[in-house]
């Protein structure tokens, strides 16, 4: 009756129920997985990002994506909705990102003015926080409506902190989305300038906090804002001052300016599924359940995977 039944719930994915037929549809899906990878184009060495609003200087441990490859990776492996607008995407070389630790820093730059930083040593980040999540929680019903399961911002993964000198914001979110058993990562760097702020939003697992913060460091490193656009190239006399300050990036940008904290986090879609690898490991537990002679129960689910600006957040679940 067991195997009746899981042959049942896998029928509308693999239109069978055998374990031949279900390897061999692992199979094919691990061959579209090298397929999708070979069809994306890493670039290394010197990249300058889309507009000129600043140069990557990568090392030979990172790898660039431009924003049609960052789409692709964002809706067709990650399950996002289509139309991010991003400046494109950094991934570490030494892992694919669509591998289940794989991860990718999706760049965007928001030229809302020049940010000051008046408030940096006053921002009460807690009462921050409480604000956020409340919004999550009243704009689920939203993401429902969109095919989304609701999502639970847990707290902070790395409590808010601004480099002065740099004028970097450095925090980090723990994400929760409902029927998954790991919380995504939010690693957010925002890199202040002269017209705007570069938005460095890393996407991976919870459990990769401790490394993804040393990544980071790495990643802002090499990226640098084009001569003329750095935040110390601010002209008082003629350039634009923006409507809000740094507790306003932490909130989302935009939204906070015209405050609408709530509206922000309504964007709450984006994340991380790994849906080229899902068939795959999905085929390997049905040949396994149908291999043993007395079968363990196994969860039907895919496996937990994870996450673009300030507008929309983007975990790895």
């Amino acid at each position: 009756m067991l195997t009746r039944l899981l042959c049942l719930a896998t029928a509308a994915l693999f239109s069978l129920c055998g374990p031949a037929m279900a390897a061999a549809d692992g199979a094919t899906a691990s061959e579209n997985a090298a397929q999708f990878l070979q069809s994306l184009h890493f670039q290394e060495g010197t990249i300058k990002l889309p507009g000129d609003v600043a140069t990557l200087t990568l090392p030979p441990s990172f790898r660039y994506l431009s924003p049609a490859d960052t789409e692709r990776i964002l809706v067709d492996a990650w399950g996002n909705p289509p139309g991010s607008v991003t400046l494109g995407m950094i991934v570490p070389s030494s892992v694919s990102p669509i591998e289940q630790n794989g991860w990718g820093a999706v760049i965007t730059y928001d030229k809302d003015g020049h940010v000051k930083d008046d408030d940096a040593d006053s921002i009460k980040y807690d009462e921050l926080l409480k604000d956020m999540q409340e919004s999550v929680n009243e704009h689920n019903a939203a993401r429902k409506e969109k095919g989304y399961a609701p999502m639970t911002l847990v707290g902070w993964a790395e409590r808010p902190h601004y480099d002065k000198a740099q004028h970097k914001l450095y925090w980090a979110k723990e994400l929760r989305t409902e029927g998954d058993q790991q919380s995504g990562l939010n690693y957010n760097v925002r890199v202040l300038g002269r017209e705007g702020v570069l938005v460095l939003n890393a996407i991976a697992g919870r459990d990769q906090l401790d490394a993804i913060k040393v990544e980071m460091q790495k990643v802002t490193a090499f990226t640098n804002f084009t001569p003329g656009l750095r935040y110390t190239d601010f002209n008082a006399s003629t350039d634009k001052v923006a409507e809000y300050g740094l507790a306003a990036l932490v909130a989302g940008g935009v939204a906070a300016k015209l405050g609408l904290f709530g509206k922000l986090l309504a964007l709450l879609l984006a994340f991380k599924k790994i849906l080229l690898l899902a068939v795959a490991a999905f085929g390997s537990v049905i040949y396994k359940f149908f291999k043993r002679d007395k079968p363990p129960v196994y969860p039907i689910s895919a496996p937990d995977g994870a996450g673009h600006d300030d507008k929309v957040d983007l975990t790895k679940r």
